[in-house]
């Protein structure tokens, strides 16, 4: 059998007996498990399904970020947390190399035996969960809208196909189940390709529409002077609203903007020629790119409404001419990207539920099939119960996704790195102690 965990630690003598235990458990089993695929994914698509795992629901959320913080102060927790989700991964790669595993709920019960591999489990099935369900949100509320446009419905309450609880089921059951159904979650880099297209020309939309006839900025101008809570230009708040609580309220849409662990690791075992090295670039490169599309979407999303911008991008734009059609395109742009984006995160809740629950039991179609309809069935249920997505923003980001980025991966890394490698008092487990 073909043994994927050779990528160990600088000091093999350190971690022998430890190393050696853990392959000769692999090498016990007669057949393949489901996380021993041999990698076949090429770095250009790695890049494309970690991308796509990073970008999501989260951006559509920045601009109302923004408004809050000011761009000074967005900028700057933007660049903090993507610092730190760019660390926090390179935790969980070198952690993943000095014991030969890659899945995100090992390394849990490596740290701390059953419990953290429960923490670790629960914690993903949470954010992903989360997760697809704000897409399916844009699904169920944006979708109406772009086919009342297109087919020039006046009443569209008399119509079931314009009916958003059917059409996430429609959705769901055409598009993301045949795809979440794939062995592999290589297979879907073409998929996840055509979706960063999409919110590429979602983001240029937003750069290029405060620019058009379309938005009356003196009608606009006039309300946030009415208002007399925000000053055009400045994006600070008045003395009626606390800073510090405007902050600590966006902290959370940030970390859900970048939550894109629970994909590493799989992404990692899927890798051509994988070494701790090659998935860091991987990751760098997906999260620069990240980085700068949220900040732009966000900036121009800003200066387009200022404090008028809501919680969701695109209902911003209601305000305009809803059959306008750059604004029909961005919001068909935006649902393709949600859509395609749904199958990327499954991937990651199936197989924390099959670590939970089956954790030595090798692929086995109906089990991989039955996960994958509970699973879309739930948060199809979910979808079309939410309140807001704002909600799901606050609440994953204030809970799992914090876990996820900065606390999981900083202790796993300070117990799994042995003392002899690094000292409790060597630098790198200082700064991950502080972060953590």
């Amino acid at each position: 059998m073909t043994v994927l965990y050779s990528h160990r630690s600088e000091d093999p003598e350190a971690n022998l007996a430890e190393s050696q235990e853990f392959l000769s458990s692999m090498e016990d089993k007669k057949t393949t498990g489901f996380t021993d695929f041999e990698g076949k994914t090429s770095f250009g698509m790695s890049v494309f399904n970690l991308g796509n795992a990073i970008m999501g629901s989260g951006i559509l959320g920045l601009s109302y970020a923004m408004a809050n913080t000011g761009v000074v102060l967005f900028l700057v927790l933007l660049t903090v947390v993507a610092v730190l989700s760019s660390y926090s991964i390179h935790l969980l790669l070198k952690s993943s190399g000095i014991v030969g595993i890659r899945a995100y709920e090992q390394l849990g019960q490596r740290a701390f035996g059953t419990p953290g591999k429960m923490a670790a489990g629960i914690a993903i099935t949470l954010q992903n969960i989360g997760a697809m369900s704000s897409y399916l949100y844009i699904v169920k509320y944006e979708f109406p809208l772009v086919i009342q446009a297109f087919l020039g419905v006046d009443n569209p309450s008399s119509e079931w196909y314009l009916n958003g609880n059917y059409l996430v089921i429609m959705v769901s059951i055409s598009v993301i189940l045949p795809l979440a159904l794939m062995k592999q979650l290589g297979y879907l880099g073409y998929t996840s390709g055509f979706s960063l297209t999409c919110m590429v020309f979602f983001l240029i939309s937003v750069c290029t529409v405060i620019h058009t006839d379309s938005i009356d900025l003196h009608v606009l101008q006039h309300t946030y002077t009415s208002t007399n809570q925000w000053e055009m230009g400045t994006g600070m708040c008045n003395e009626r609203s606390s800073i510090f609580f405007q902050t600590a309220y966006t902290i959370p849409i940030l970390a859900f903007a970048f939550v894109c662990h629970p994909e590493v690791l799989p992404i990692y075992t899927e890798l051509k020629n994988p070494t701790k090295q090659r998935m860091q670039h991987v990751s760098n490169i997906s999260i620069v790119v990240m980085y700068t599309m949220y900040f732009l979407a966000a900036l121009f999303g800003y200066l387009t409404f200022y404090g008028e911008v809501e919680s969701e991008l695109l209902h911003t734009y209601s305000r305009l001419d809803p059959y306008d059609t750059l604004i029909l395109c961005v919001r068909l742009a935006v649902l393709t990207a949600v859509t395609l984006t749904v199958p990327i995160v499954l991937f990651p809740v199936r197989r924390a539920i099959q670590q939970l629950f089956f954790p030595n039991k090798t692929f086995y179609w109906p089990r991989h099939i039955v996960i994958a309809v509970t699973l879309l069935t739930l948060i199809n249920m979910l979808v079309i119960f939410a309140p807001n997505i704002l909600g799901i923003f606050g609440i994953i980001g204030a809970t799992s996704a914090p876990c996820l980025i900065f606390i999981f991966p900083a202790v796993f890394y300070i117990r799994i790195v042995p003392e002899e490698e690094e000292p409790m008092r060597s630098t790198p487990k200082i700064l991950v102690s502080d972060v953590s």
